[in-house]
Parts: structure tokens; C-alpha cells; sequence
């Protein structure tokens, strides 16, 4: 038995400590928010946070998470209110929508870290996420639009 702090609650697993993270959120705990692209972790469609950082739950053992909290997209906010969630509906970002969890996971660490990101500091940190759609432009208007709305503005 794991037991792992998901979203802010003491959740116990039984799984493999080699299990994918990923799996362990999925098909254990049925947080299907989480998505599997390419089991590389190349796409970024399975982006969740460790310890506040993103990682690819795709190659992130369960057992190498330790106690360290893991916030998936539905741990972000209960009713859409995060900043980032808020952008991505006001400025409506998904195009097929697959990649987009990843895609706000990968944000919304930014802009937790970072009020006023560049055009440089997005495409550093939105570099490892992928969409097939090529909805880029209004994924970078969404961000810089949940800045403004994690630092007070409108």
C-alpha cells in the first residue's frame, strides 16, 4: 500500500512502486482528467504537479513521489475559479481539447512562479506540451490573461 497526498487529500494505493503514476490516477483513482498522449513523456497531455513542479505522470514511478503533494486539474480549483481555468474559458482556448489539461497544468505552474511572463518565459515553459490542434496563439493570449487575473487585474 501508497499512500500519496493527491489534490490535498491522504489517498492509499495498492499498486507496484514502478506503477506509472499516470495509471495510479487513472485507472486506480479515477481521475480522469489526466490524460495519456504518448507514454514517452514527450506530448505533455499527462502533466500534473509534484511538489508544486510539473512532471510528466507518464514516466513518474508512484512510488518515487515520497509525500510530496500531487495536484492534478481537477485539484486546481472545484469550480473552474483558478486563474488559469478562467483564461482558458474566457479566451476558449480548446480547440479538440485533448492536451489541455496538460496545457493548464504547465501554466498554471508558470504563472505560480511568475506574475508577468515574457513571450520567452511561456514558450520555455510551455515547450514540452504539445497540441495537435496548434491552438499556440490563444494558448499564450490565455496565459498572459490568468496573469492578469492572478495578479488582481479585472
Amino acid at each position: 500500500m501508497i499512500t500519496l497526498n493527491i489534490n490535498g487529500k491522504a489517498v492509499d494505493v495498492d499498486a507496484a512502486a514502478d506503477t506509472p503514476l499516470l495509471w495510479v490516477l487513472r485507472d486506480t483513482l479515477g481521475l480522469q482528467g489526466t490524460k495519456f498522449g504518448c507514454g514517452a513523456g514527450l506530448c505533455g497531455a499527462c502533466t500534473v504537479h509534484l511538489a508544486g513542479s510539473p512532471v510528466r505522470s507518464c514516466q513518474t514511478p508512484v512510488g518515487a513521489v515520497g509525500d510530496n503533494a500531487i495536484t492534478t486539474v481537477e485539484g486546481l480549483s472545484a469550480d473552474s475559479s483558478h486563474p488559469v481555468q478562467r483564461a482558458w474559458l474566457e479566451i476558449d482556448v480548446p480547440q479538440c481539447g485533448y492536451c489541455q489539461s496538460g496545457q493548464i497544468m504547465s501554466a498554471a505552474a508558470l504563472i505560480a512562479n511568475n506574475k508577468a511572463p515574457t513571450d520567452a518565459d511561456i514558450d520555455d515553459a510551455m515547450k514540452g506540451n504539445l497540441c495537435r490542434c496548434g491552438t499556440y496563439d490563444r494558448i499564450r493570449t490565455a496565459i498572459k490573461r490568468a496573469a492578469d487575473l492572478a495578479g488582481g487585474a479585472k
